[in-house]
């Protein structure tokens, strides 16, 4: 088991822990600072939550009021119930002036303890006002009002529950003056009906005050997920962000080495034309017979080492093009089959020497192809001359070119060399990689024959296929599209003259 102890690694792992340290220290000074115990900003969410939801009922609070006083001044002097409804919407008047404070004050002078004593208070002032309806005079329908008031009490309290929800505080504050008046008063009157009524009045009170809080936790988990989803969000856009900066770091380090590459291929290619010139005089004896038989062999060896060091500086200089964007493609149009029977004939006095048996098998019908004559050579060349350097003595490499499907062309090159591991075979496709035979072989080059022609193909719109399978061989496919193609149409007489019209694949 490898461990990565690059400084990369290591300054992500201290940068990991640092905002991890970070946010605990946040996380417990939220809580330290909060009037809840979860956190701050919750506190502030929550108030916010309730001062919203007490001012949308700032006016059905007080038509529940006067509707109550109304209906009930059936059994009670309407004076009375007047002077209660005053009182209850002198109290409601305070809840709305507080939250409206609230709302209307900057967050950054938010103290979530001072402004819950401060909702508690007005709370508070406001379940008073409305536990007066136990002052209301007992007439000689003393049981009807007493039920009155049990109900008017309920529905204060179910009312200021859900309104004041999120500050559970608040809940307790509205609804315990009431329970105690009433119950107290029913009490106090005596008899099974009242003592029932009290009882209920208390239960009542229990329960809104443990859905409040029910629903104060529901509310703190949605903002703690909310929360989750915010920081997700954030951490989403952090990391974009370091791998947009990571994306360009790389691009300009490419734009960078390509350019290197570039200009030092040019620099090597003046002092290597030279140096090749020179030893194939030398090696070609022109000036004169070499006395020492070892010194013309040296030259020879100089004249193919600087050749093989040319064509990878060559290779290197079109690789750096193409991923810079800058390799421009010659088009016209060229006939594969032409091209890939001129590079058969530069090959095979190589695979010759080798005692492999180089098959051409071309279909000489095929119609004029639009693409770049150079870059299509150097397509053949490439997988010509891989398939001869890892095809044993006295193999046999399939070099074809026909038609496929769709009207596409395709040049194929087969050979029945010992293939290629299926776990290698991705590297072998990518730039500067060799497989293990490649490695083994003292024919190994830099790794950049099938990646160029892999560009190339992509620079054309076509596609590059590699199959192989150990001791079967290895058969390599690159596939020109259909809108590449120019077939020939019907001869168009007009008038003295006779036109040959070619159109392109997509009747273009």
């Amino acid at each position: 088991m490898s461990i990565d102890s690059s400084p990369e690694a290591n300054r992500a792992v201290r940068s990991d822990r640092g905002k991890s340290h970070q946010r605990a220290v946040s996380d417990a000074r939220q809580r330290l600072t909060s009037s809840s115990g979860t956190m701050a900003s919750y506190d502030y969410e929550l108030i916010r939550d309730y001062a919203g939801t007490r001012l949308s009922g700032k006016f059905a609070i007080p038509i529940l009021v006067i509707v109550i006083a109304l209906l009930t001044s059936v059994w009670v002097p309407p004076l009375y119930m007047l002077t209660w409804a005053a009182i209850v919407l002198v109290g409601h008047t305070a809840v709305m002036m507080n939250c409206k404070q609230f709302l209307n004050a900057s967050q950054a002078k938010f103290n979530a303890r001072r402004q819950t004593t401060s909702i508690v208070v007005v709370e508070t002032i406001f379940g008073i006002g409305w536990s007066t309806i136990a002052l209301l005079p007992i007439t000689n329908a003393a049981q009807e009002v007493a039920v009155i008031q049990w109900a008017i009490l309920l529905v204060g309290v179910a009312a200021n529950a859900v309104s004041s929800r999120a500050v559970p505080s608040a809940t307790l504050a509205n609804s315990v003056p009431g329970i105690i008046t009433v119950g107290g008063m029913l009490v106090f009157n005596g008899g099974m009906l009242n003592y029932a009524l009290a009882f209920l009045a208390v239960g009542a009170g229990i329960f809104f005050n443990f859905l409040a809080r029910t629903l104060h936790k529901s509310a703190i988990k949605t903002l703690e997920h909310r929360a989750e989803k915010d920081m997700l969000i954030f951490e989403l856009e952090e990391a974009k962000t370091m791998s947009d900066e990571a994306r360009r770091e790389a691009e300009q380090a490419n734009i960078a080495k390509s350019r290197f590459l570039a200009t030092m291929s040019h620099e090597l290619r003046t002092p290597l034309n030279a140096i090749i010139g020179f030893s194939e005089v030398m090696s070609s004896e022109v000036l004169g017979p070499i006395q020492n038989p070892s010194y013309k062999e040296y030259s020879a060896d100089i004249h193919a080492s600087g050749q093989h060091l040319l064509n990878l500086i060559n290779e290197l200089l079109d690789l750096s093009r193409i991923e810079a964007g800058k390799y421009e493609l010659n088009e016209e149009g060229i006939s594969l089959v032409n091209i890939a029977e001129d590079c058969r004939r530069m090959l095979e006095i190589r695979a010759r020497s080798k005692g492999i048996e180089l098959v051409a098998d071309f279909d000489e019908k095929l119609p004029k192809l639009w693409g770049d004559e150079r870059a299509i050579r150097q397509v053949c060349l490439n997988l010509l001359s891989n398939a001869i350097k890892f095809t044993p003595q006295s193999g046999r490499i399939i070099f074809k070119v026909a038609a496929g499907e769709n009207n596409c062309q395709m040049i194929s090159v087969r050979d029945n060399g010992p293939g290629i591991p299926e776990n290698e075979i991705a590297t072998v496709l990518s730039s500067f990689g060799q497989g293990s035979l490649a490695q083994k072989t003292a024919e190994q080059g830099a790794g950049l024959g099938l990646p160029i022609v892999q560009k190339i193909m992509e620079l054309h719109g076509g596609r590059f296929d590699l199959f192989s399978k150990l001791r079967f061989g290895t058969e390599v496919i690159a596939t020109f599209p259909r809108s590449r193609v120019m077939e020939a149409m019907a001869p168009v007489r007009n008038g003295r003259r006779k036109l040959e019209i070619y159109k392109t694949g997509s009747d273009t």
